[in-house]
C-alpha cells in the first residue's frame, strides 16, 4: 500500500495499514537544542522522521548572535517583531486600525499560476504514491482580519456592521478564492483551510459573529474545492468545541483539532466513527511537564479511544523549543509504536 493510499483509506474509513503520523519540526528546534542530540533523535526514528529532517542550515554559527528582536513586515504590510528565534513574532502595528484606510488598501499581487505545470506535477506525485495537498496560508480569513485591523477592532466592527470592514471581508474572500479556484483545478487530493479560532477556553470569536461573517466566507471558499472532489482539511488550534458543528457544516472532511484543550473524551463523543480526525498532540501539558511514561500513556489513550481498524484517525505533533528531549524521545517512540496498534 502506498503512502497516499494509506492516508486515503484512513480518511475514508477503509482500513489503512497503519495510523498516518506527521512529525513536524519547528525551525526553533535546531537553534535551541544541541544540534547533534537533535540529529541523533531524528536518525533513530526513521519511520516518522529520519536524519534527512536535520536542518544544519538553521543551526546558528554563534548562538549568542541570534537576533530575536528584529522588525519585519509580511506581504500584507503588517509589522512584526521577533521574540523567539525560529518562531513567528508579535505584531507591532496593524496597517488598517483606521477603517477609513480600507477602501484604498492594496492586497499583495497574486502569483502567476501555471495550471498545466501544477497538474503535471500533481499527477506525477500521485503516480509515485505521494499524497498531494495545497491550501490557503494559515490564518487566511479571521486571523488575517485581526492582523490587518487589530483583534478588538475587528470584533467591534462586526458588531457595528462597519461598511469598510464588510468591504475588507469581501475583498479578502475574493483574494483567497483565487488560490482555492486554482488548487481546485489542479487536482490535489486535499485542500487545506488552516485558521486558529480557539483560545485556551472557548473560541476567539462568538458563534454568532462566526456564523454571520466567517462561516459564509468559509462555505464559499470551500465550495470549488469540494466540487472538484478534493478532501477538505481544516486546522484550528485552541478550544473550538462551540464552533465544531459549524466547521463540519461548512464542508470540512478532516478536522485537525487539539487533544487536551478540547478533551479526548469530548472529541470521541462528538466525532468517533463519523468524521476523520487529524489529532494535534498536546504541546502544553503532558509532553512538556510530564514524565516519559505519561507521554507514552497519552498517545496510547488517544489511539485506543479515537481510532479503529477501519481508520478515521491521523496523528500530528509539532515539536517546538522548550520540550525536554527525553519527552520528545518518548513521544517519538510512542508514535512509531502505536501507529501500528491495529496492524
Amino acid at each position: 500500500m502506498t503512502y497516499r493510499e494509506n492516508i486515503l483509506r484512513a480518511i475514508r474509513f477503509e482500513y489503512p495499514e497503519h495510523i498516518p503520523v506527521t512529525f513536524a519540526i519547528s525551525p526553533s528546534v535546531f537553534s535551541h537544542y544541541d544540534p547533534y542530540a537533535v540529529e541523533e533523535l531524528l536518525e533513530s526514528h526513521p519511520i516518522i522522521a529520519g536524519k534527512h529532517c536535520m536542518r544544519w542550515d538553521l543551526v546558528p554559527k554563534n548562538p549568542e548572535e541570534v537576533d530575536e528582536s528584529h522588525i519585519y513586515y509580511d506581504a500584507f504590510g503588517v509589522e512584526w517583531k521577533g521574540v523567539i528565534d525560529g518562531i513567528r513574532g508579535v505584531i507591532q502595528k496593524h496597517p488598517l486600525e483606521d477603517f477609513s484606510k480600507i477602501p484604498d488598501y492594496k492586497f499583495p499581487e497574486l502569483p502567476k499560476f501555471d495550471l498545466e505545470k501544477d497538474r503535471e506535477n500533481v499527477a506525477k506525485a500521485k503516480e509515485n504514491g505521494q499524497f498531494t495537498m495545497a491550501g490557503l496560508e494559515h490564518g487566511h480569513t479571521f486571523l488575517r482580519l485581526t492582523d490587518l485591523c487589530g483583534y478588538e477592532n475587528v470584533l467591534v466592527g462586526m458588531m457595528d456592521e462597519d461598511e469598510n470592514l464588510m468591504l475588507l471581508i469581501k475583498r479578502l474572500e475574493e483574494y483567497n478564492y483565487a488560490f482555492v479556484e486554482h488548487y481546485s483545478k489542479v487536482g490535489y487530493d486535499m485542500i487545506g483551510f488552516a485558521e486558529d479560532l480557539g483560545m485556551q477556553v472557548g473560541p476567539m470569536i462568538s458563534p454568532d459573529l462566526f456564523r454571520r461573517y466567517i462561516k459564509p466566507s468559509y462555505e464559499r471558499l470551500m465550495k470549488p474545492a469540494r466540487d472538484s472532489g478534493a478532501i477538505i482539511h481544516m486546522h484550528s488550534d485552541g478550544d473550538i468545541r462551540d464552533l465544531a458543528d459549524d466547521l463540519i457544516d461548512s464542508g470540512v472532511d478532516v478536522l485537525n483539532i487539539q487533544d487536551l484543550v478540547n478533551g479526548i473524551d469530548w472529541i470521541r463523543d462528538r466525532f468517533y466513527g463519523k468524521y476523520a480526525l487529524e489529532l494535534d498532540i498536546d504541546r502544553q501539558r503532558v509532553t512538556v511537564f510530564g514524565t516519559p511514561a505519561e507521554v507514552d500513556a497519552l498517545i496510547r489513550e488517544e489511539v485506543e479511544k479515537l481510532s479503529s481498524p477501519a481508520g478515521g484517525l491521523m496523528l500530528i505533533y509539532g515539536w517546538y523549543a522548550g520540550t525536554p528531549l527525553e519527552n520528545v524521545k518518548a513521544l517519538m517512540d510512542a508514535l512509531e509504536k502505536y501507529m501500528f496498534y491495529w496492524s
